[in-house]
């Protein structure tokens, strides 16, 4: 066993519930305190001497100057598997050119995706890796990763195998996510729900027969799938055994219903969501996720995340880290700046980042600094956990544990 400390604050989250909204004074604060860790998993966490003094014959591993640790976050929603940059876009957009025109002018997701397949599986991994590498130095240790720039079955399967390969060159957790239901590409001949059964029949089956991903997604949009061929396709989905997340209700309304009523594990960015569909949200096990980094690019309005909390929904928070809407990649900015307009208190705002995201992606084991969870944690040099939300990014971790084990 081993002993880390002593850490000027240890801010656990734990006892805090699931869903609904926390106040700051809810929050677990241990001044002075250690983490003991054993195979990997959090044994006993507590006042650093007392710890010591429990346990003879431990390792200990000692902490230099004033460090807060909390749980490593989650970023249960990206798009990090890309190829080239859509900078363009970006511009056109601040230019006040409509999302039409820049599809039209040969930007958009179809960019993208020829990015994508153009690049080598050596380019997609080397930047996978090293946007990998970023998010750990954020102090996030737990990565969703879509597909989704394929859009067919080479180079959906080309992007969800290197994804996999990533996973065997970093010590962080990535959960990958089919994502070839994001729109119809160009060059595909025939419907919507044409291009929907392939995935089914052609795309899924291969995911499935080489362990490539346990989840499905789909864009839910009038410029991407309606909401009925979206229903059918996520039970189908189920019924090949996925678990089942949704793009819902990004700039339109109603489809964040389809994703309570499929039982998806998540329904994300909600930024048009009406007051009856939060309240029907509220009352699901449907996480509710709020993209902050998608409004920023675009320009939108944020998920309205207080009124969920209120409503007792279970909401977390992610970056949406993409090449086109999300450029940015900074969580603990983006939830900052969320909790800013959104008056998110800070319990909320990390509940969000740890273990209510750790659950939208059907992982338990993390999330809170307690017995038996996995000991992934963050440490910031400061005296006050405060500071890392009020410095909006700006305080970068000092340090990041995996298993236990410094990085």
């Amino acid at each position: 066993m081993k002993l880390i400390g002593p850490f000027k604050q240890v801010v656990t989250l734990a006892n805090l519930p699931l869903r609904g909204k926390l106040s700051d004074e809810q929050l677990e604060i241990i001044p002075d305190g250690g983490i003991l860790i054993d195979n990997n998993k959090i044994k006993k966490v507590g006042n650093f001497e007392i710890v010591k003094s429990e346990n003879q014959n431990i390792e200990i591993e000692t902490v230099e100057g004033e460090q807060i640790v909390l749980p490593a976050f989650v970023d249960s929603h990206t798009h990090i598997c890309f190829g080239g940059n859509r900078a363009n876009d970006f511009a056109m957009r601040n230019a006040g050119k409509t999302y039409l025109e820049i599809a039209e002018s040969g930007g958009g997701i179809w960019s993208s995706v020829q990015h994508t397949r153009n690049a080598s599986e050596e380019e997609l991994l080397k930047t996978l890796l090293e946007r990998i590498d970023f998010l750990i130095s954020l102090g996030i240790t737990t990565i969703e990763v879509k597909s989704g720039y394929g859009l067919d079955a080479e180079n959906e399967l080309k992007m969800l195998r290197i994804i996999k390969k990533a996973q065997e060159q970093t010590k962080a957790t990535l959960v990958p996510t089919c994502l070839s239901a994001h729109l119809k590409p160009r060059d595909f001949e025939g419907r919507n729900e044409e291009y929907l059964h392939y995935i089914v029949t052609e795309i899924l089956p291969k995911v499935k027969e080489e362990d490539l991903a346990k989840r499905v997604d789909i864009f839910i949009e009038k410029s991407a799938f309606q909401p009925e061929e979206s229903k059918n396709f996520l039970l189908k989905a189920k019924e090949l055994g996925f678990e089942i997340t949704v793009h819902a209700d990004q700039f339109t309304p109603g489809s964040s219903r389809i994703a309570v009523e499929v039982g998806a594990k998540s329904a994300d960015h909600l930024e048009a969501t009406i007051d009856d569909d939060i309240e029907f949200i509220a009352k699901s096990d449907t996480v509710a996720t709020a993209l902050p980094g998608a409004s920023l690019g675009l320009g939108e309005k944020f998920m309205l995340t207080r009124k969920l909390l209120n409503a007792g929904a279970i909401v977390a928070i992610a970056s949406d880290w993409n090449p086109g809407s999300a450029p940015m990649g900074n969580l603990i900015t983006q939830a900052s700046i969320l909790a800013t307009f959104e008056k998110l208190t800070t319990a909320e705002v990390l509940a969000g980042m740890t273990f209510r995201s750790a659950f939208a992606l059907g992982l338990e084991d993390r999330g809170r600094l307690t017995e038996g969870q996995k000991a992934d944690f963050v440490t910031f040099k400061t005296n006050n956990f405060q500071n890392v939300l009020y410095n909006q990014g700006s305080l970068e971790a000092e340090n990041v544990y995996i298993d236990g084990k410094l990085l």
